[in-house]
């Protein structure tokens, strides 16, 4: 099962997607996939409307894909969070989760255009796994505890200026939120279908690949990242995690060309679906 977000940006209305690919129609369960959604076990309730026939069929024909999840009130980033990305951009192994976070209107659906700032020259391709967070977390005893809190996975492109993000002073976010920089989607998948350090990953630019790796090369895993996070922050839910990148980046392939309008960007997550956007202009 999946659960998706379509239609025009502010008018996505929620559906199910069954193994099969058939689209049910949400409406009589929820007006919005969002926290509220997710703390009411809505997830549970749409697989026993799904195993009883209790719901609609929807037609996604011409359909936009949104967001999975509406605008999250958190989006926390993990930096440097696989070895192999680490190595290529010559930094130190982390003894802890580099966290930084991003700003939450950045969020668009996953085939949406990605537009490059004006100035920028170093605009940055990024596929990583999204943990959606299920249930309030805050102070978790251990990573054990994460599992209860975690709704489900989806796939996201945390889009990156490296020009503004490492060369202009300050912190990171400045590089990392500008308009339309983390597309995500097109699925919610339930956390008990998806093994999250088990996920081949793969990202392509103008149809060359680029980032191919697997989940399994992550530095802190996704229980103890969030069992982190939440020693420092409340997490809720519908909040997002961005788990970090794997190697393939412009940042770290010398003499790679960045991002500029008109390139296409695709990328893939096994068991979670596909993205893909075209670059245009801010």
């Amino acid at each position: 099962m999946r659960i998706a977000r379509v239609g025009q940006p502010g008018f996505e209305r929620p559906v199910a997607i069954s193994d099969d690919g058939t689209a049910y129609d949400l409406a009589r369960i929820t007006d919005d996939i969002d926290g509220s959604f997710l703390t009411e076990g809505g997830i549970n309730r749409v697989r026993d409307a799904l195993s009883t026939n209790q719901l609609p069929l929807f037609s996604l024909a011409g359909q936009r894909f949104g967001s999975p999840v509406a605008r999250p009130g958190m989006l926390m980033c993990i930096g440097l969070n696989y070895r192999q990305h680490a190595v290529e951009t010559a930094a130190e192994i982390p003894a802890e989760p580099i966290l930084f976070m991003k700003a939450t209107r950045c969020v668009v659906g996953p085939n949406d255009t990605v537009l490059v700032p004006r100035t920028s020259e170093k605009t940055d391709w990024e596929v990583e796994l999204a943990v959606v967070i299920g249930a309030t977390a805050h102070y978790l005893d251990s990573p054990d505890d994460a599992q209860a809190h975690i709704a489900g996975y989806a796939i996201s492109n945390d889009v990156s200026e490296r020009a503004f993000q490492l060369e202009r002073g300050g912190q990171w976010v400045k590089g990392k939120s500008c308009d339309t920089f983390n597309p995500l989607g097109p699925f919610l998948v339930p956390a008990s279908d998806v093994d999250p350090q088990n996920l081949e990953m793969r990202l392509w630019v103008n149809g060359e690949l680029r980032q191919s790796s697997n989940t399994s090369d992550m530095i802190f895993d996704v229980n103890f990242l969030v069992w982190y996070v939440s020693q420092f922050m409340v997490l809720e839910p519908g909040d997002i995690i961005n788990t970090g990148t794997p190697s393939g980046v412009a940042l770290g392939l010398p003499g790679t060309p960045y991002l500029a309008a008109g390139d296409n960007v695709r990328l893939s997550i096994a068991g979670l679906g596909e993205q893909e956007q075209t670059i245009g202009a801010a």
